[in-house]
């Protein structure tokens, strides 16, 4: 089978490609950097450069393939991101049209049940509307919600402040996914083709409090005095521009998902499907390789 992934070598797709690669399928990799066409290549796959704003490129990226994954990168120069989103997972969607892919597997996110939601959550579902409107089509949308990987950011505040937090609660809890979670999904349902019409299938490998994410992450590194801090938005917000975000993609990714986890409108439709999680990579796996990756003292 001949599969198009998009998002490059990231978290997932590196992870995905390898899969699909091992089992034998032709893989077509869309990548905005040229200099990691070598490193497709090894991998077996074939490099695909260009830009996710570029309809034609897409499309030509699409052809011959019987399925895709489709992932969008964020865009840390976009003036409005909630558009920028609507308007890839468009092209995606007229691209999957327009070159007769039969196959989508669709990287959405929790939250993405509602029109109006926080964050990136409501030009998640804009994108999932999208691509259910196609025709002869059969589209898996996956709801990861929020990456244990997010929390490598964390780590000198952990090592050196003894604190990890957000703009939420510590006693909420929060389904958790790891990439690699994310990938086997993807894997399975492109590997087998065993997706049939519109589904939706959330991803989630564990959920644990904010507490205990701070509890688990601080053991993993030898303190056991770290705890859970709430901050206010304005205060996430200044440190998270301070880090270096703009002030867009803090507000948007960052902040509002916070929110929506306050509000409970994040996982509440997660929590009606009273889904177990689901995958290998749990809180305690995660430990073990932020324990791995800790930063020199």
């Amino acid at each position: 089978m001949i599969v198009t992934v998009t998002g490059s070598l990231g978290n997932v797709g590196r992870i995905l490609t390898e899969k699909l690669t091992a089992k034998g399928h032709t893989v077509k990799v869309v990548t905005s950097n040229p200099e990691r066409s070598e490193e497709i290549r090894t991998l077996g796959a074939v490099p695909m450069v260009g830009l996710v704003h570029d309809y034609e490129f897409v499309k030509r990226s699409f052809e011959g393939s019987d399925a895709v994954y489709l992932m969008i990168p964020p865009d840390f120069h976009a003036p409005d991101i909630k558009e920028y989103i609507k308007t890839i997972g468009r092209q995606y969607a007229d691209a999957v049209k327009e070159t007769g892919v039969r196959l989508a597997v669709n990287l959405s996110s929790i939250g993405a049940h509602l029109e109006d939601g926080l964050g990136p959550t409501g030009p998640n579902f804009y994108v999932e509307q999208r691509l259910n409107e196609l025709e002869h089509v059969h589209i898996l949308h996956l709801r990861p919600g929020m990456f244990m990987t997010n929390f490598y950011g964390a780590m000198p505040m952990i090592q050196h402040q003894g604190i990890v937090g957000n703009n939420f609660n510590g006693s909420i809890h929060l389904p958790l996914t790891h990439p690699r979670d994310i990938a086997e999904a993807a894997f399975r349902a492109i590997d087998d083709f065993s997706v049939s019409g519109k589904q939706i299938q959330y991803v989630v490998s564990d959920v644990k409090s904010g507490e205990q994410v701070a509890r688990a992450l601080g053991a993993a590194i030898g303190k056991d005095d770290v705890y859970w801090a709430e901050f206010s938005d304005k205060q996430l917000l200044e440190a998270l521009m301070r880090d270096g975000f703009s002030r867009t993609m803090a507000q948007v990714y960052i902040i509002e998902i916070g929110m929506a986890i306050r509000d409970g409108s994040f996982a509440e439709d997660y929590q009606k499907q009273q889904q177990q999680p689901v995958g290998g990579v749990t809180l305690d796996a995660f430990s073990r390789e932020f324990s791995a990756a800790r930063l020199p003292v």
